[in-house]
């Protein structure tokens, strides 16, 4: 889809806290993530990014910077723009912003039935498969 607009945006700004919105809404209403997990003192320092469709937030993820590569997490869409590229915009534009912090080592965990859109970016998962707040997901990485 065209017409996404992918930006770096500062913590609590409007645009941050509407990504906010957005992770509680997908994470802790429709996944039943405990509200306790979701948000953690990494929020305070990675950096944000939203994806917005006709001047709606339709997406967020964040990036950390790890000590040896650079970690992508949080990553949600909301359901009406699910499939519709918004995730991919979002992948893009912090793996080309980042790609020089960690000699373009990225790391993500990935919800098992998401490893196909990550691998889409060189992604491939390694180790077995595990639960994270009762959800199965797998470690993926780009090196």
């Amino acid at each position: 889809m065209t017409g996404i607009t992918v930006l770096s945006v500062p913590v609590f700004s409007t645009l941050c806290n509407e990504g906010f919105r957005l992770r509680r809404e997908v994470f802790i209403v429709e996944q039943d993530v405990p509200a306790d997990m979701e948000f953690d003192a990494d929020d305070l320092t990675a950096f944000h990014y939203v994806a917005i469709v006709s001047g709606e937030v339709c997406g967020t993820l964040r990036v950390i910077h790890a000590e040896d590569c650079v970690k992508i997490g949080r990553v949600v869409v909301s359901l009406p723009w699910r499939g519709k590229g918004a995730a991919s915009a979002m992948m893009r534009q912090a793996m080309d912003d980042h790609k020089d912090v960690r000699d373009n080592r990225f790391y993500l965990t990935a919800q098992s039935d998401k490893t196909a859109m990550y691998e889409r970016f060189g992604f491939k998962a390694y180790g077995d498969e595990f639960f994270e707040v009762g959800i199965p997901h797998y470690a993926m990485r780009n090196y």
